[in-house]
């Protein structure tokens, strides 16, 4: 699936703990997602599809290797199988809401591959901490034109 997720969007978290998929993405995530803990205190949310091939490559790396064991433990138990229910929202559950610091506003981010879950504070103090260096970061980023 080659679908290139963007934008912010302003969803809110209910009582129960759901919130609502943007509606530009709810045919790509409609077969289902895994939303899972981030870095820099975000939540993931990839495509059933997507975390499925990542699942792939991160099989392949060795099990003797300290890091990929503590990451693999990290992502995957934090994880958790979501299908969007016909309004498109989806349950974040309580340890995930927990460690993303998550209150009742919300932003999700495209970040290409994937969607990230920001509380809508932690966010905007992220942004107004790395926005002033992100034209120096696209040089060790971006590749020559």
């Amino acid at each position: 699936m080659s679908f290139m997720f963007l934008g912010q969007h302003f969803p809110r978290l209910d009582d129960k703990g759901r919130m609502i998929l943007p509606a530009k993405f709810r045919d790509a995530l409609a077969p289902g997602v895994v939303l899972t803990k981030g870095q820099e205190g975000c939540l993931y949310i990839y495509p059933q599809e997507r975390f499925n091939a990542m699942t792939e490559e991160l099989s392949k790396l060795p099990v003797t290797s300290k890091n990929a064991r503590d990451y693999n433990r990290v992502l995957f138990s934090g994880a958790s199988d979501e299908i969007p229910d016909k309004q498109g929202r989806i349950t974040v559950p309580s340890q995930l809401r927990d460690y993303a610091h998550l209150t009742k506003e919300l932003v999700v981010i495209g970040n290409n591959t994937h969607l990230e879950i920001w509380d809508l504070t932690t966010w905007n103090e992220y942004l107004t901490q790395k926005e002033p260096a992100f034209s120096q970061i696209s040089e060790g980023v971006l590749p020559p034109t």
